[in-house]
């Protein structure tokens, strides 16, 4: 059977690689992996959720277990409240930042981290068994309807005092965070413009994905109403995008670099946690921070296990997805905003200033569509041909795809978690460098693909 499990959880296109049958599936799978208990299960705003709720919830039921719904909610506060109220599994209906015609599923463990390797090859073996392990008539599950969020809010607003009277826009992008961070932040005392905040699975405002190309009217709307900084959602607010008081928008690289050297500098030091493809600037503001890098493969799953492993004190990746280990272990767009703000609060200074203060490397990034059955044979290809390509002396990493790399430079050819793609990531002290490595890879990684597939 063909891995279902990606990079952040199972995910694909509705109604042919998702359906109602395998969500149905996952949930008797969930159910049996925790032996018939108490489930968490919420979903985004996306159309087909509702169908995919239905049949995890018979899932769930069949398998033994009760099912806590609740509603819809960002991913991250599925997580935190699967720990809160003692359940022994979440289960969240999203699809993040793919486009509307997607769907899927992340699963979380008691402790509200996501499910890893082990429960990801067990839940796939109970998929491929068939609907096996069901409960007698008298044993099926129930379902209760909660509204928790509140829970949610006060942990945050327990840890988190904002004292400046931000005036802020945010683009909610009509997914999961429409109902509770415009809420959360007012509270904190925010004076909050909201853009694209009404709920809608088919994401009308702009894409899933707060890219920058997407957050263009938000960047606008900042401007014209003089914000001190706008802030913009993925579709299922786990990941968080920011524009500077200028209408600028926040790379995600820098962004990052600009969080984790604040984190360094608040504890006097410390561990942070990115993945192999997030900028080498991590690496110079660990230097200067009395602090050290620990890389992992791509994906959130693999970051939330290295951070509680090593004891870090923050870690993310450069896609918006932060993990602050004091308060949870999911990545949470809503919370990342809020402990920005907290930040460049604490710093005294202007979102601009606190995001110039770390490299800006160019970084660019490109993917190469290819058939989904064919990528290990051609990321093992690439392993043979890449690094010969290059004259001068580099080091090779096979952590996750491939990454050529020297101390001024680098490029990575890896297999997407999420999508049939191959992604080419290059990163230079110049932008020449960049886009000669970019054009590079793309050329190996476009000649591999047609060589192999026709």
């Amino acid at each position: 059977m063909p891995r279902l499990f990606g990079t952040s959880g199972v995910r694909g296109v509705i109604n042919a690689e998702v359906t109602p049958k395998l969500a149905s599936k996952l949930g008797l799978a969930v159910s049996r992996l925790v032996g018939g208990k108490k489930i968490a299960v919420a979903r985004d705003t996306r159309r087909s959720g509702i169908m995919l709720l239905s049949g995890l919830l018979s899932g769930i039921m069949a398998g033994g277990s009760d099912a806590v719904n609740l509603g819809i909610v960002p991913t991250p506060v599925l997580a935190f409240l699967t720990r809160a109220l003692g359940l022994d599994a979440g289960a969240m209906i999203t699809a993040s930042h793919n486009p509307p015609e997607y769907n899927g599923m992340k699963l979380f463990d008691e402790a509200g981290m996501a499910y890893g390797p082990v429960q990801q090859s067990k839940m796939e073996e109970t998929v491929e068994s068939g609907w096996k392990g069901v409960a007698g008539w008298n044993q099926v599950g129930g379902i209760v309807e909660a509204d928790e969020t509140g829970r949610y809010i006060e942990m945050i607003c327990g840890k988190v005092q904002l004292t400046k009277n931000w005036n802020i826009v945010v683009d909610l992008g009509c997914g999961a965070a429409c109902f509770l961070a415009p809420e959360l932040l007012r509270l904190l005392g925010c004076h909050v413009t909201s853009l694209n905040s009404q709920p809608d699975g088919f994401f009308p405002g702009r894409t899933p994905e707060p890219s920058p190309e997407a957050l263009a009217p938000l960047s606008m709307l900042v401007k014209a109403k003089g914000a001190d900084i706008g802030i913009a959602y993925d579709g299922d607010a786990d990941r968080v995008s920011f524009v500077d008081e200028r209408g600028s928008f926040a790379s995600f690289d820098r962004s990052l670099a600009a969080m984790a050297s604040y984190s360094l500098r608040r504890s006097g030091g410390g561990t942070i946690v990115t993945p192999i493809d997030a900028s080498m600037s991590m690496d110079d503001i660990a230097a200067r921070e009395n602090g050290k890098v620990v890389r992992t493969p791509v994906g959130d799953v693999q970051v939330a296990r290295a951070i509680k492993e090593r004891g870090a004190i923050f870690g993310g990746e450069p896609c918006g997805a932060w993990i602050f280990p004091e308060f949870h272990m999911c990545p949470d767009g809503i919370l990342s905003s809020i402990m920005f703000l907290d930040a460049i609060e604490t710093e005294n200074v202007s979102a601009s200033t606190f995001l110039s203060r770390v490299p800006d490397y160019p970084v660019l990034r490109s993917k190469v569509n290819c058939p989904s059955n064919d990528t290990s044979c051609i990321m093992s290809r690439l392993k043979e041909r890449l690094a010969p390509r290059f004259r001068e002396k580099v080091d090779v990493l096979t952590l996750d795809g491939i990454k050529v790399f020297t101390s001024d430079w680098w490029l990575l050819v890896r297999s997407s978690g999420t999508e049939p793609t191959i992604r080419i990531t290059a990163e230079a002290k110049t932008q020449k460098k960049a886009e000669d490595l970019l054009e590079l890879g793309l050329s190996e990684v476009s000649n591999t693909v047609r060589e192999i597939c026709n």
